[in-house]
Order: structure tokens, then C-alpha cells, then sequence
């Protein structure tokens, strides 16, 4: 039978246990009555409502395993080949924990990464005090992702001798004393215990989410304590800098950015960046933060409006071997109206004619929903303000105009559909198929087209979810030309189900569930899910031929399709947006601004992407001086338009992209003139 054996392991484990170093946390960790029934439930629900059709068996069962040890050490740094082959014991027995809800086999694999992280810890800090040699040409390997097992304790010290260099090296050049550096060092690395310090909620929460990794990306299981921040975090009135981190090894990460908050408009934090440091405004000393746990990181984050919070970051433009960069940001509420759409006019001039272009930039699609459930009839949403936007627009006398969706990471479905019915007659926008097949049509019921010039809708690699279908929509209608980079591709749908408010027993809160439950499909009948929108030209950045958005997630749902709809059809045929094209090349082989901005995002693209780093100290500073002379040179042009070698006649803030989209919109009334259907008004039905 199966389960002694799990039984036995554990008791080996345990054994393991109370014989290792350990941090004040030796008491063992046990599965709480809680867990099974909160284990019945997510079974019970993710089998009757989630889109993947799946079996809790011995296959997946390997699976979870996998995943399950990659999620407690996803850098291999702690555990060695031989807990891995003693691990094997499991492998067919994961399955079982789920189907009989016994839960002793995960927890006993967390008793024994708890004791590899003290083990570890303990290795680093007498490393502190020793020499190290900068002159030796040895390197790093930050990413040990996909790299093999060290082979036992001797390989596992080998990475940690490598790993504690590199941080004594990274404070050398910031210019930390010896001592200084064993004291920052020796915060650290204690800090790290941190993360093996988690209680049996955050072990149920760990093991439960590596179950869900195999089935897709986006079905998560938030505990008690991570639904309460959950909420905290999507409250309007959060008081904070905006910005959503997450857990990357020992590291805090900067997942994204939320338009119009404070990290936003100050422009010092970007995604990718980690953060190391905290420092309140009244605080002389920052707290070194790796290796805390991500709720106590953004327990000091958060704050009361109007303070300042003081951040150590080593920014991610500057790749693996970023000095630690300090900034402040001031806290205050994130409002509906700091995030809502902005315009602006850009005027296209050529020898012939002057052409003005309205800009519309929408960073997300959201609805006061408080004030719609209260009735009142002035309520804000992205369709509103948008309508009276391009009304202003429109009195303004513009030729074209561009839906700004870059960044856009969605909202809500409504307010996509009501959008996209700003810009098309009445008909369908979206299609939704739920896990049993049945497929639903979102349609745009208003025959009211606020626009009906020529149009141009700009994405990147983040717009997803809610701007796909936006994009997609005026893409299959030919009412207007996507441009910019293939979208994220999330073509999902999640669902939020307390557990408690289906087991009215439970002594203790359950937490949450978010399952996949459905998958959006264009009109067309071709998924957003995977592939995202391809734009009619592509600006071939270095992300285009790069894996990124949903396709680089794990697991993530593939690409499908089903029957089209019927709809009307305007006049952005094939051959449009081919002349289009043709015209874009041409330009921007002369444009000078376009030529550095991709040089630019070559070289950021190399800087991020490097896997190792020299423990050589000549060798490090000259790739600090890369890394520092690539974000100057980007903010120069981001910030002028020109090089930090030319002069720009005016310090203004230039997007070069915006700008090129704003030239193929003038270039879009022109070849629409020329067929005589600037209102669009020859359409087929088909």
C-alpha cells in the first residue's frame, strides 16, 4: 500500500528534522482539520466547473511532484539529487493526498526544505568572514531553474560559495566597508529563514497551488490570510505606491505596475525591478529585505497617504548584476481617477498636407462600481469617458484617431463590450465557451458609433485579456489596423468562489478559489487564448520573435477555435493594410529616433537576459557601466528623442512608437481617401 510508505518517509523526515540546525522553528508543521475539508471542495469544484478536462491520477500525480518541489526550491539551491531520489517514494502518491485528502506526504517534504534552508544559512554565514579573491575569473549562475541537482552537500556548498561572493562583490562596488558588508550580509542571510518560517496554512497554500499549476496558470488558491490582502489589494481606497509584487526566490519582485498610481506617475519603479530595502521617511537605516516573506514586505510598503517610503531596488533594466539603486515614493490612494483614459492630439505635417491625430490612451477598463449599484446616472467607466473624450476630439477637427492599449491589462468584460460598440454597429464582440461546451455571445446592442473614421488601435506584449478582445473586435470588423507587438494572449476567464459559503460547518475560514471556468473567442471564432492579436504591422522589437505573455507560462490552455459569427464588414481590407505597411518600412528605415529606440531595446534585452555574471571585479565594473550607460541611454531618448550625444532642442518627453502610430493613422486617411470611404460607408455583409 501506498500510504505507509508516505507514513514511513514522513517519519524519516521527521527524524531528519530534529536532528538539524534550526532558526526557533522546530516545531513540527501538521495538515489541519481545515485542509481536508477545504481539499474536498476545491477537488469537487475544479472537476464539475474548470475548463481543462482532467483526472486526479497517477500521471498527474507525477506532475505535482514536479511542480511541488519546484514551487518550495524553483532555483536549486537547498535540496540535493539524494532528497530528490528519496523524494521518488511520492511520486505516484500526490494524487492520493488530493482524492483521500491525507496531506502528511507534502508537509513532510516541507519539514525537510526547512532544514536544507537552515543547513544553508547556516554554510553562508560562516562564509562571511572569509577572503575572497576578485581577481580569480570564476562566475555566477543567477537562474538555476533548469539546471541539474548539485549531486550532495559538497556541490549544494559549492553554489552557496559562488552565491556569497557575488553578494560580498555587489556591496564592494557599492561601496559597503568589510564590516559593513558581514553585518548586511548576516541580516540577510537570517532573513532567509524567513521563507522556510511559514505556518500550515502557507504549506496547505503552497501545495495546493502546485496541484493547480498543472492544470493551467491562472486557477489559484488563496488562503484565509491571502484572500484578506487579496481584498485589501483591489480596494479603490488602498492606500499604497501601486504596485503588485510577488515571491521570486529570496527576492521581492515588482510583478506590474497599476496606471495611475504613485510608482506610476513618479516613473522611479518599473516591473522586473527587486526589491532589497525598505526605509520609512523617518527611518536613517533601511531594513534589508531578502528573503522576508512577501506580506511582511508589503506590510512595510504600505502606508498612510501623504508619507514617503524609502526603497532600495536593483533594477531589472539592469539585468543580474544591477547595483542597488535608492528611491522614494509617496504614498497615497490609487483612484478611478488617476487610471482613466487621457487625450491628446499629435500633428502629422508633410510637404503635402497637415494631418491632426487624436490619442486616446486607456489603461484599463474599469466602472465605478459602487456608484453604478447606487443608481446614480453619472457614474465613471472607460466607455463614458472614452465617448466624451472623442467628442472633444472630434470638435477639435481630427483626421484619425488611436486607441492607446499598450500596458492595458484588462478589466471588465462589460465595459469591453460597451467599449468596443463605440467604434462598430450593433453585433456581436466576444464570444464565451464555458467547460461544457456552451458558448455565449457578448454583443454590442447599441447601433450608436461615436466614431466611424479612420482608426488605429495600438498594442504591446502587456495589453491582455479585456484589450485583446477590444483589438480583436476592430480587427475582424476591418473598422480600424491593430498595431505595435503580438498582445499577452490570456483569453481566460476566472471565477472567485469562497469555500466557506459552501461548507457552513467549518470552524475555521477556508479561503478562496479562482478557477478557470470559461475561454474567450473572437468573432471569428479564433481564441485570443495563446497566439494573442497579431497587429496588421508588426514593429519587430526584440519581443517579437521572443516567447513571452501567456505562451511563456507553464501549462498554459493552447490556442483553439470555433464557429465564426456573422458581422459586418468596412473597408481596412488586405490591400490597405499592406500599402500600410509598405509605407511604415519605408519610414522608419530613415528614422533615426526609431533606429536607436530598437538599438536600445536590443541592448536592454541582452543586459536582462544574461544567465551568469563575472565574479572578476574589472570584469563586473565594466558590466555595471554597460548596464548604467543602456538605461541613461534609454531615458535620453525616451525623454528627448534624441541620444545623449545630440542635442534636443527641447526637454520634452518623446514616444517614439506613439509617434510612428500616429503616422500610420495620417498614412490610413490618406489611403482611405483615396478609395473614397473615410466614413466607411460601402460595407458587405458577409
Amino acid at each position: 500500500m501506498y500510504i505507509p510508505r508516505q507514513l514511513s518517509l514522513a517519519l524519516v523526515l521527521v527524524a531528519v528534522l530534529v536532528s538539524a540546525p534550526c532558526f526557533g522553528t522546530s516545531a513540527q508543521i501538521v495538515p489541519l482539520d481545515q485542509h481536508e475539508r477545504a481539499t474536498r471542495l476545491i477537488t469537487h469544484f475544479l472537476d464539475k466547473y474548470h475548463y481543462k478536462d482532467f483526472s486526479i491520477d497517477d500521471l498527474l500525480s507525477e506532475q505535482i511532484m514536479d511542480a511541488y518541489v519546484g514551487a518550495l526550491d524553483p532555483n536549486r539551491s537547498y535540496f540535493h539529487q539524494k532528497d530528490i531520489e528519496g523524494f521518488e517514494v511520492f511520486r505516484f502518491g500526490m494524487d492520493e493526498a488530493l482524492n483521500h485528502r491525507k496531506l502528511d506526504a507534502p508537509f513532510a517534504m516541507f519539514h525537510l526544505y526547512r532544514n536544507r534552508v537552515n543547513e544553508r544559512v547556516t554554510y553562508a554565514l560562516d562564509l562571511i568572514g572569509q577572503e575572497f579573491d576578485f581577481d580569480v575569473h570564476e562566475e555566477f549562475l543567477v537562474d538555476r531553474s533548469d539546471s541539474d541537482w548539485a549531486q550532495d552537500v559538497e556541490g549544494l556548498n559549492e553554489i552557496w560559495r559562488k552565491r556569497v561572493k557575488n553578494d560580498v562583490l555587489s556591496l564592494r562596488l557599492a561601496g559597503e566597508t568589510p564590516d559593513e558588508i558581514r553585518e548586511t550580509l548576516g541580516k540577510r542571510y537570517r532573513s532567509i529563514t524567513r521563507r522556510s518560517q511559514l505556518d500550515a496554512e502557507d504549506v496547505y497554500q503552497l501545495f495546493i497551488n502546485a496541484f493547480m499549476s498543472t492544470l493551467e496558470p491562472h486557477t489559484k488558491y488563496l488562503s484565509p490570510r491571502t484572500s484578506e490582502n487579496f481584498a485589501i489589494r483591489m480596494s479603490l481606497s488602498l492606500q499604497g505606491i501601486g504596485a503588485l509584487l510577488r515571491a521570486e526566490g529570496d527576492y521581492t519582485l515588482v510583478e506590474s505596475i497599476i496606471p495611475g498610481g504613485p510608482a506610476d506617475l513618479s516613473n522611479l519603479l518599473h516591473a522586473s525591478d527587486r526589491i532589497v530595502g525598505i526605509a520609512q521617511q523617518d527611518e536613517t537605516e533601511f531594513r534589508d529585505v531578502v528573503g522576508w516573506r512577501l506580506e511582511e514586505v508589503v506590510e512595510l510598503i504600505r502606508g498612510a497617504k501623504d508619507t514617503v517610503v524609502r526603497l532600495q531596488i536593483l533594477p531589472g533594466a539592469d539585468g543580474p548584476s544591477a547595483k542597488v539603486k535608492e528611491i522614494q515614493i509617496t504614498r497615497d490612494e490609487i483612484t478611478l481617477e488617476e487610471q482613466a483614459a487621457k487625450s491628446e492630439i499629435i500633428d502629422i505635417r508633410d510637404e503635402a498636407r497637415h494631418i491632426k491625430v487624436g490619442v486616446i490612451d486607456v489603461p484599463a477598463f474599469y466602472i465605478d462600481f459602487a456608484a453604478y449599484q447606487r443608481g446614480e446616472s453619472d457614474y465613471r467607466s472607460t466607455t463614458r469617458d472614452v465617448e466624451q473624450l472623442i467628442s472633444e476630439l472630434k470638435q477639435d477637427n481630427v483626421d484619425a484617431l488611436v486607441l492607446d492599449l499598450r500596458g492595458n491589462g484588462g478589466g471588465s468584460l462589460t465595459e469591453a463590450t460597451q467599449f468596443a460598440g463605440l467604434f462598430i454597429d450593433e453585433g456581436p464582440v466576444v464570444q464565451v465557451q464555458d467547460s461544457r461546451g456552451n458558448v455565449r455571445v457578448h454583443r454590442d446592442r447599441d447601433p450608436k458609433i461615436s466614431y466611424q473614421g479612420p482608426l488605429v488601435v495600438l498594442v504591446d506584449r502587456f495589453s491582455a485579456s479585456a484589450s485583446e478582445i477590444v483589438a480583436s473586435a476592430i480587427q475582424d470588423y476591418q473598422y480600424g489596423m491593430v498595431v505595435g507587438e503580438t498582445t499577452f494572449g490570456k483569453g481566460t476567464v476566472q471565477q472567485l468562489i469562497n469555500l466557506n459559503s459552501f461548507d457552513s460547518g467549518a470552524k475555521a475560514k477556508l479561503g478562496q478559489l479562482k478557477t478557470t471556468i470559461a475561454q474567450y473567442f473572437r468573432i471569428n471564432g479564433n481564441s485570443t487564448q495563446h497566439k494573442g492579436v497579431v497587429p496588421d504591422i508588426d514593429f519587430q522589437t526584440i519581443y517579437a520573435d521572443e516567447e513571452h505573455g501567456e505562451r511563456a507560462l507553464k501549462n498554459a490552455l493552447p490556442w483553439s477555435s470555433i464557429s465564426a459569427l456573422r458581422h459586418p464588414y468596412g473597408m481596412i481590407d488586405r490591400q490597405v493594410v499592406g500599402t500600410a505597411a509598405d509605407l511604415h518600412k519605408s519610414r522608419i528605415t530613415n528614422d533615426e529616433k526609431y533606429r536607436l529606440l530598437m538599438e536600445m531595446i536590443q541592448l536592454d534585452y541582452e543586459v536582462r537576459n544574461r544567465d551568469t555574471i563575472s565574479l572578476l571585479e574589472s570584469t563586473r565594473k565594466k558590466e555595471h557601466e554597460q548596464a548604467e550607460a543602456v538605461r541613461a541611454n534609454r531615458d535620453e531618448l525616451l525623454k528627448t528623442g534624441q541620444p545623449p550625444s545630440v542635442e534636443g532642442e527641447e526637454e520634452e518627453f518623446v514616444d517614439v512608437l506613439l509617434e510612428e502610430t500616429a503616422h500610420i493613422a495620417a498614412d490610413l486617411v490618406k489611403l482611405m481617401e483615396a478609395q473614397h470611404s473615410s466614413a466607411f460607408g460601402d460595407r458587405n455583409f458577409q
